[in-house]
């Protein structure tokens, strides 16, 4: 398991004050409100504010006291330490942690490995086999089971070939 996790990446600054705004990775980004502290490119900041809007997180980071400083976190990820990112609900599972996963169809017949989440309204996984990328939604009745401890996900494979896209 990844001892990090993405959280967000910085989009630009915001104002002449040194805040940055964030464009978050989680479910909500009220999730950024209990932060005390974040990374980006492995420098420890401190939060001094959060706060949220259109679907944007804008953060004062202790250390970025200017538009010219928040300049340059532009485009760095924002991450946390995994210790402190809260568990996630029943049935949700960290992109991170479904990475590297086999994919398979419930009879057993591995489909590839999972090599990207691109979150939208319905998740597109996308897994490779043979050099090749398919694409597929994370659509009710594709995913049958999600086993990230053991690195595995089953999809129904009548659905899954309906949907995946090469």
């Amino acid at each position: 398991m990844e001892k990090e996790l993405v959280i967000g990446q910085v989009a630009k600054p915001q104002g002449i004050r040194g805040e940055i705004k964030v464009t978050p990775y989680t479910d909500s980004a009220e999730a950024f409100l209990s932060l005390r502290r974040v990374f980006l490119d492995g420098t420890e900041y401190r939060v001094l504010s959060v706060r949220c809007g259109d679907g944007a997180v804008f953060l004062a980071l202790k250390g970025v006291a200017d538009r010219n400083a928040a300049e340059l976190l532009r485009g760095k990820n924002v991450t946390i330490p995994r210790e402190e990112a809260p568990e996630p609900e029943e049935g949700a599972y960290y992109i991170a942690d479904l990475l590297g996963c086999i994919v398979e169809t419930q009879e057993g017949e591995p489909l590839g490995t999972l090599t990207g989440i691109r979150p939208a309204g319905t998740d597109i996984y996308t897994l490779e086999r043979e050099g090749k990328e398919i694409l597929f939604p994370a659509a009710e009745g594709v995913i049958l089971e999600v086993d990230a401890e053991n690195g595995r996900i089953v999809v129904d494979k009548k659905r899954f070939g309906e949907v995946a896209v090469q």
